[in-house]
């Protein structure tokens, strides 16, 4: 008989009386919020100029809440124990520590909400807590299912808005990466070309797996006609994560394919990524976006610095050409994280406060009265920035090295625990969570935390922790597990 409690009914008890497979299904939900509704978020301030970019964090935060609700119940269900435990305290560590450096913070309103456009701030941080409980806390393989669907059409989405970019430089901010020159870069709906890279690493990673291995011809199909977009969008962000995205999902597809010993025709698939990028390379050399052909080149450093941070929303001041070549892509990298450092060092325990790297480095009110809105202040100052690309040096920059330690925390135990499942069975299911994990953590090294990619790689590292049962297969398993037989 089902449980209930001070003489209520059944159906006001749903949640005493939920099972592991009902919380697998609603945690679904919650999954493919996370992949969908930032860029859908998104398509308002896309489309119109006079919009902003805050209400992507609209759409985060409608994720957010459900996700908390989830997380709630996990904890109230007892889901979350074990091996999960660890990781678990860790971003609640993390959230805390958030707190804490928000009170020491420059300004703790935008550590709450984030600085306006990023939206980085302590509430999102809550999000991608819940986010990663909700997830942690399953134990049923077909929710690795719904999101390697909802990885595939998110990306989708976004190369079908970045198509509209790259052919008719319309929809986009990175038109022109300076003022003479133009390339047409994709950011999708992911706010940037390097933030697309990055959610487009996880989105090829899971279509060439899923490609390689399922048995299923149309579901094949369709993932390898995914992987030949993502490919060919990739390389239109002109950067070294799209460069290093698709490298990584190659080798991921590879390794899966030769472990679960699926068909060798299957690995032609493989070849959509290589195929894709190709023709885009192909596209770009003929001059069929310009009136000049021009070879490849990443742009990293105009599109990180200039494009996105300066020209869109005005987070940092404009490059000073006598310090750093913003044409050397490597070079700016070093600057930015050698600055990065000299900022620990400054404040090591609590940091600037969440989203607030660029304060610390304001030197001039540029004519402007000490009471002037912040951002009019910020553009005034050349040579400051608020993102380093590396996710590691920015959490411990901008909330302290606690932060640090419990990130390394949470990002390691998601890493081992989805390897030791992979080890253990080298099935479908584990091995595309720990690719996915695996690839997340690597990206924090030439990315940082986004509004488009976050949610997606908090979802996926807490699969990669949780503790799936072998009660239910996903369509690949269940196809690999067939032809065994």
């Amino acid at each position: 008989m089902a449980r209930t409690i001070f003489n209520t009914t059944e159906k006001s008890n749903f949640i005493l009386n939920m099972t592991e497979e009902q919380y697998a299904k609603l945690a679904s939900y919650g999954i493919i919020g996370a992949c969908f509704l930032v860029p859908l978020f998104t398509v308002i301030p896309e489309s119109m100029i006079t919009s902003t970019y805050t209400l992507s964090a609209g759409g985060l935060a409608v994720t957010g809440v459900y996700c908390m609700i989830m997380a709630l119940i996990a904890l109230i269900k007892k889901y979350v124990k074990g091996s999960v435990v660890l990781p678990v305290c860790g971003f609640g560590a993390i959230l805390l520590w958030s707190v804490i450096s928000l009170i020491n913070s420059y300004d703790p309103m935008v550590s709450l909400y984030g600085y306006p456009q990023r939206g980085e701030g302590v509430l999102a941080i809550l999000f991608y807590c819940s986010i990663f409980i909700t997830t942690a806390a399953v134990k049923r393989e077909t929710v690795v299912s719904a999101l390697v669907k909802g990885l595939i059409g998110t990306g989708i989405l976004n190369s079908a808005w970045a198509l509209i970019q790259i052919f008719a430089g319309k929809l986009t901010h990175y038109r022109k990466i300076s003022l003479d020159i133009t390339v047409n870069a994709a950011s999708g709906l992911a706010h940037s070309p390097i933030f697309l890279a990055m959610l487009l690493t996880l989105a090829l990673t899971a279509a060439l797996i899923t490609a390689a291995v399922t048995e299923n011809k149309k579901y094949r199909i369709i993932c390898t006609a995914s992987a030949l977009l993502f490919g060919f969008v990739m390389i239109f962000t002109y950067s070294f994560a799209g460069v290093a995205g698709m490298v990584f999902s190659v080798i991921a597809a590879v390794i899966t394919s030769i472990a679960v010993k699926s068909p060798k025709k299957n690995l032609l698939s493989v070849l959509a990524a290589a195929v894709g990028a190709a023709l885009a390379i192909v596209v770009i050399s003929a001059g069929v976006l310009s009136e000049v052909p021009t070879s490849y080149k990443l742009h990293d450093g105009r599109i990180a610095w200039w494009a996105d941070s300066y020209m869109r929303i005005g987070s940092t001041g404009e490059f000073n050409k006598d310090v750093v070549n913003i044409d050397d892509n490597m070079s700016v990298y070093l600057y930015l994280n050698d600055k990065t450092r000299n900022i620990i060092s400054g404040s090591p325990l609590t940091g600037t406060g969440p989203d607030q790297l660029a304060y610390p480095q304001i030197y001039t009110y540029g004519g402007l009265e000490a009471d002037a809105d912040l951002q009019d202040i910020i553009v005034q100052n050349s040579g400051i920035f608020d993102r380093c690309y590396n996710e590691y040096l920015y959490t411990a920059a901008t909330r302290g090295i606690p932060s640090l330690i419990a990130l390394a925390v949470v990002v390691l135990s998601a890493v081992v625990l989805a390897f030791k499942k992979l080890k253990k069975n080298k099935d479908y299911s584990n091995s595309v969570v720990f690719f996915l994990t695996i690839g997340g953590a690597l990206l924090f090294f030439i990315g940082c935390t986004n509004l488009p990619f976050s949610p997606v790689y908090w979802s996926v590292a807490g699969l990669g922790c949780a503790a799936f049962s072998s009660a239910e297969k996903s369509e690949p398993a269940k196809a690999e597990k067939k032809k065994k037989k």
